[in-house]
Order: structure tokens, then C-alpha cells, then sequence
């Protein structure tokens, strides 16, 4: 069983979602976004979790303009590939950003060959479930431009105006 609950940020209400017997976060939505409760299945239920408390704690911080100093525990439900590109997401600093041309010559490294698209990239990227805590906000196009956010690109310009970033 899936369990959710709701988190009121400075951007809208967000839905955390998580797995208890793994006392894990397996997802953070804000609300209405694309793909919102994408790991979800049909059976959920709203109960506070210990790692919502502490994604909530990780949640003040961040919107406090704060870099928190941990991360709550995830899990990553979604295929190997997302998951390569959802890992080196979490290596990007806050305040700081990557472009999808980056991320794509990583996974090509990793996968040992000649190139990657960085469309596929993308599309990666976009299916994050677990926004914020996994900063899909800090990837931007090759020449600086704020293309795609799942929770709006509103949104994005405001997390990483909030983190200072330089876009």
C-alpha cells in the first residue's frame, strides 16, 4: 500500500508519497503537475509517515533558501535508464545547474558508448517523481534557456531564483 500526504509550500500545495515497510519517499508532486502521482497505484492512503517528517523537515529547510545538509530516504520507482539520469541529478549542487547536453554525455560514460540524446535525457528528467529532493528544476537547456518543468516553468524560475541560481 501507497501512503500520501500534503505539504503547503510557498508554490502551492505538494503530495508526498511513500512506502512505509521500506520507510522510504517514492514521490513529491506539487499538485496538478505533469505526471502528478506517476508511482502511485490505485490503493493509497493519507497517514504521516516517518519519512514524510523528514521530507517535510528537508521541505523548510529548502524553502527557507537553505541547502538541507541530508536527504530523506528514496526510492526510485521507475526503469533503469530514469534511474541512471535521476542519480546524477541528485549530484547537481543547489544554487547551481546542468544542461540535459551534460547529463547526456554522463550517461554515455557510464553506458560506455559514443553519445546520448539529450532528448531522451529529457524525457527522463521530465518523468522525475520525486521533484525537488531529486532537482530537475537545475536542468536547463545548451544555451541557458529554462525549457520544460513538469510543475511549470513559473515554478522553476522561482527555485532557482530562490537558490541564487545563475541561468
Amino acid at each position: 500500500m501507497d501512503y500520501i500526504y500534503h505539504y503547503h509550500s510557498p508554490l502551492g500545495r505538494i503530495t508526498l508519497a511513500g512506502d512505509n515497510d521500506k520507510n522510504a519517499l517514492t514521490g513529491l508532486w506539487f499538485d496538478g503537475q505533469k505526471y502528478f502521482g506517476s508511482t502511485l497505484t490505485g490503493d493509497f492512503t493519507q497517514k504521516k509517515l516517518p519519512v514524510f517528517e523528514q521530507t517535510i523537515q528537508w521541505l523548510n529547510i529548502y524553502f527557507s533558501g537553505k541547502k538541507p545538509d541530508f536527504t530523506p530516504p528514496l526510492l526510485m520507482k521507475t526503469t533503469n535508464f530514469r534511474k541512471m539520469v535521476w542519480e546524477i541529478l541528485l549530484t547537481i549542487p543547489f544554487g547551481q545547474t546542468m544542461t540535459y547536453g551534460q547529463i547526456a554525455n554522463k550517461i554515455a560514460k557510464q553506458k560506455e558508448i559514443s553519445k546520448m540524446s539529450a532528448q531522451a535525457i529529457g524525457g527522463a528528467v521530465g518523468h522525475n517523481a520525486i521533484s525537488l529532493i531529486i532537482p530537475c528544476h537545475r536542468v536547463i537547456g545548451i544555451n541557458g534557456s529554462l525549457t520544460g518543468y513538469a510543475g511549470g516553468i513559473d515554478k522553476k524560475i522561482w527555485l532557482l531564483a530562490m537558490e541564487k541560481a545563475d541561468f
